[in-house]
């Protein structure tokens, strides 16, 4: 079995872990799964009111955990798993943009799950899975 080497990163991350003890990404040999990321700024934890720039912080922090675990970035990325608390009518624009604009050159696998609630004042949380072999 490969060893697990679990990343964390500063601020949000570092906090995450001192408070509710989880890591922000996990490698496994030649893959890493992030952990469930939001559109939190990771200075002041603070997710922005709009909804679009809400999902681009989440890949921006989706991206620093990958790298952060050793992996160079979304391109590397084969899965994802939404998770909303609105109707996919309300996320459908937000996500179409960004999935075309971060994803240029692959078709990563996608899943969107509606749920109840998020912490805090988060409406979109993503989890990550990547090859970096």
């Amino acid at each position: 079995m490969s060893n697990l080497t679990y990343s964390i990163y500063e601020g949000f991350g570092e906090r995450s872990k001192q408070h509710f003890n989880y890591s922000q990404a996990v490698r496994i040999g030649n893959h890493i799964e992030v952990s469930g990321q939001g559109g939190w700024d990771r200075t002041t934890d603070k997710c922005p009111e709009d909804l679009g720039v809400e999902v681009d912080q989440t890949f921006d922090n989706i991206e620093h955990a990958l790298k952060k675990a050793g992996g160079t970035g979304l391109d590397q990325v084969y899965k994802l798993r939404y998770y909303i608390t609105g109707s996919m009518d309300e996320f459908a624009g937000p996500v179409e943009r960004v999935m075309k604009e971060r994803f240029k050159n692959h078709s990563p696998l996608l899943t969107i799950v509606q749920v109840v609630s998020l912490f805090g004042n988060m409406r979109v949380e993503i989890e990550a899975e990547a090859y970096v072999g």
